[in-house]
C-alpha cells in the first residue's frame, strides 16, 4: 500500500498503529459484552404509575424553571448534604414542587424539604423523598 508523500517506513507504522487500535477497540467491546447491564427497574417501579410525577413533566415556564433553579442552587450550596441529596429530582409544575429520590438520613430529608419550602412555600412542596438504606 502506498500513499503520496508518505515514506514506506511511515506506511508500515500507520498499518501497525491501525492494527493496535483495532485490537484495543475489540478488547473493550469484549469486556463490555461481559458486563451485566445495570438494572434499576426496582427503583423505577414507582415512576410507572400514571399518577406519578416524573422529571420529564417539568414545566418550561420561566417561573417554574426559576423555582427549580433556586431550589437546586440552595441544595447544592449545602456541602454538608450527601451526593444523594444533591441529586434529588426537583419537578416544578405551576408553582407546585415535587421532590423525589433517595437521601441518606432523616436530617438530610428535613434539610432538603426546608430549603424547598423556604423558596416555594411549605404548602407548595410535595415530599416523595425516601431514606436510602445504609451501605453494607
Amino acid at each position: 500500500m502506498s500513499f503520496p508523500g508518505i515514506s514506506c517506513k511511515s506506511c508500515g507504522f500507520l498499518t501497525f498503529l491501525t492494527l493496535v487500535l483495532f485490537a484495543a477497540s475489540s478488547l473493550v467491546r469484549a469486556q463490555d459484552a461481559q458486563q451485566p447491564a445495570p438494572d434499576n427497574s426496582k427503583i423505577n417501579q414507582a415512576d410507572r404509575h400514571q399518577s406519578s410525577v416524573t422529571a420529564d413533566q417539568q414545566k418550561m415556564s420561566p417561573a417554574d424553571r426559576d423555582l427549580t433553579r433556586k431550589i437546586r442552587s440552595a441544595i447544592m450550596s449545602d456541602k454538608s448534604l450527601s451526593t444523594y441529596a444533591h441529586n434529588v429530582k426537583i419537578i416544578s409544575r405551576e408553582g407546585k414542587v415535587t421532590l423525589k429520590g433517595p437521601v441518606r438520613s432523616d436530617d438530610e430529608k428535613a434539610a432538603v424539604l426546608n430549603k424547598a419550602s423556604d423558596i416555594a412555600g411549605q404548602q407548595n412542596v410535595i415530599d416523595e423523598l425516601q431514606i436510602a438504606p445504609k451501605k453494607s
